[in-house]
């Protein structure tokens, strides 16, 4: 498998634009997420991952509220969400980059832990400082619902998610003296007419990407403390094995005699 290279700042890829509603105190994020779906699906078929409809369907909704939240954070922000689901048993895992625009992501159906909830868990990493974790549980099978629980628990702070059409989707969330009275009773009907209803002031335009950052080499260097101590626990009586990105599920094919010269040569 080749390695991935870095994404293009040049290149055109999903934009998402933030507007303040002025008089209602509020912050609304909204894009097409069509070419973002695209570039996920074409990630799927190169790696010869085939999702269950029913978790593709959860994690589609889980992009698109994800990439409209890393869209209205700051741009040092590294954000990585696992939504975990009791029923169906599957664990989403997205992870962005602002400070690069990229977006990557997959599915965990396989041993997923039995837990009494359903459990929501954002990770975020701002420049240089420590890694917060902050974790809420949630009712019923919808990464939407989740997301918004983490926003009134965690963020302490409304957030509501729209889908305008098939493919665009907002979200709409409170800042400081925010009417939440309106932002509590709004239809995705009243979101699509905002730009003749309500009084917009645009903040910023971001483009984002699909883009891990995976490749061999890294892969490799993950398994180079097992090969030392434990080659023949790693391949056993095969001369490759195959391994899986974490974080998004990418596949590698990788040789003993490759693991053997990587491992000889960091020595």
């Amino acid at each position: 498998m080749p390695e991935t290279t870095p994404p293009n700042l040049a290149d055109a890829g999903l934009e998402v634009a933030t507007h303040f509603v002025r008089n209602r105190n509020a912050v609304v994020a909204r894009a097409d997420f069509g070419e973002l779906f695209v570039d996920y699906y074409l990630h799927l078929s190169t790696h010869g991952i085939k999702p269950a409809p029913e978790h593709d369907a959860l994690f589609k909704r889980a992009l698109a509220a994800f990439v409209l939240h890393a869209a209205s954070r700051p741009r040092n922000e590294l954000t990585a969400w696992t939504i975990n689901f009791q029923e169906p048993r599957v664990n989403l895992f997205l992870t962005g980059d602002n400070e690069l625009g990229t977006v990557t992501g997959r599915i965990f159906s396989e041993n997923v832990k039995e837990l009494p909830e359903n459990v929501f868990y954002s990770d975020v990493v701002r420049g240089r400082g420590e890694k917060r974790r902050s974790a809420v549980n949630f009712t019923g099978a919808d990464p939407i619902v989740a997301a918004e629980r983490f926003y009134a628990q965690s963020e302490q702070r409304v957030a509501r998610y729209f889908q305008l059409a098939e493919e665009e989707w907002a979200m709409v969330t409170e800042h400081p003296d925010c009417d939440v009275t309106w932002l509590k009773a709004l239809t995705p009907e009243a979101v699509k007419d905002f730009e003749k209803t309500e009084p917009l002031g645009l903040l910023e335009k971001r483009v984002c990407r699909w883009h891990c950052g995976c490749n061999q080499a890294k892969l490799m260097e993950v398994l180079a403390p097992t090969m030392r101590t434990d080659p023949a626990g790693l391949f056993g009586d095969d001369q490759k094995i195959e391994i899986r990105c974490p974080r998004c599920a990418a596949r590698y094919t990788i040789t003993r005699e490759a693991m053997e010269a990587f491992v000889a040569e960091k020595k």
